[in-house]
C-alpha cells in the first residue's frame, strides 16, 4: 500500500504531484486512515423584506415597496464529507476564522475516534494560520493534504455542496442565523440517511439499445 505524504501550502514541483496525492487518497488510502473532504459554504446571509400586498379593489396588481434589506447577520456553512460512506458534518459560525475552523476539526475527530484524519481542504488562510498549524501538536491524528490553488474540484465537498444547497437553501428565505442553523442540521440529516459511497471519476455512459431494426431491399 503507498504511503501520501501531507504536502506543504506551496508547491515546490508544480500541480501534478499534489494533484495525484489528492487523487490518490480518495481512491487508494492508506491503511487505518480516514479521508475528510472539508471546506467553508457561504456566507448565508438572513433577508428580511415585507410580503407582496397583493390586490388592490379594482383588480390590478398593486406593486411592492422597493425596501429591501439585508440582516448584519451572516452565517458560514463548514462542511466535511467522507467519501468511504457519504457521510457527513456541518456546522455553522458566524464568521470564517481560524479560530471557528479549529472547532470543527474538534467535531471531526469526536465523529472519526479511530485512525488517522487526512482533512483535504484549500488554501484558505484560516487553515494554514500559525494558530492552525500549531493546533495539531495537540492532536496529532489530524493532517492537512491541501489542493493546488484553482483546483477546487479535486475536493469532493464542493459535489456535496450542490445537494446541500437544493435540500436546505434553494428557494428558501432566512430571517435569523437559528433558521439557518436549523435547516442545516435538517438538511444534513436528509442527506445522510440516503448516502452511499463516493466514487471518484466520471461513470460509464449507458449503452445505447436500438429499439427498431430496418432492413432496406432494393
Amino acid at each position: 500500500m503507498a504511503s501520501y505524504p501531507v504536502l506543504d501550502r506551496q508547491p515546490r514541483f508544480g500541480l501534478r504531484p499534489q494533484r495525484t496525492t489528492v487523487i490518490g487518497l480518495c481512491t487508494d488510502p492508506p491503511p487505518d486512515t480516514r479521508v475528510i473532504c472539508a471546506d467553508e459554504l457561504g456566507p448565508v446571509i438572513p433577508r428580511t423584506f415585507p410580503p407582496a400586498p397583493g390586490w388592490s379593489p379594482d383588480g390590478h396588481r398593486i406593486k411592492a415597496v422597493l425596501d429591501y434589506a439585508r440582516g448584519p447577520e451572516k452565517t458560514w456553512v463548514y462542511g466535511a464529507l467522507r467519501p468511504t460512506d457519504g457521510q457527513a458534518l456541518t456546522m455553522t459560525a458566524p464568521s470564517r476564522s481560524s479560530t471557528h475552523y479549529q472547532a470543527f476539526l474538534q467535531r471531526l475527530e469526536k465523529a472519526n475516534p479511530a485512525g488517522t484524519l487526512m482533512v483535504v481542504t484549500d488554501n484558505l488562510s484560516s487553515h494554514h494560520s500559525k494558530s492552525t498549524r500549531e493546533w495539531p501538536a495537540d492532536h496529532p491524528r489530524i493532517q492537512h493534504p491541501f489542493i493546488p490553488v484553482g483546483a477546487c474540484w479535486l475536493n469532493l465537498q464542493e459535489g456535496w455542496w450542490r445537494l446541500f444547497r437544493k435540500a436546505a437553501l434553494a428557494g428558501q428565505s432566512f430571517a435569523t442565523p437559528d433558521e439557518i442553523d436549523r435547516a442545516t442540521h435538517i438538511a444534513t440529516t436528509q442527506l445522510n440517511t440516503s448516502a452511499r459511497s463516493w466514487v471518484w471519476g466520471r461513470p460509464a455512459p449507458p449503452t445505447r439499445t436500438m429499439r427498431r431494426r430496418f432492413e432496406y431491399r432494393l
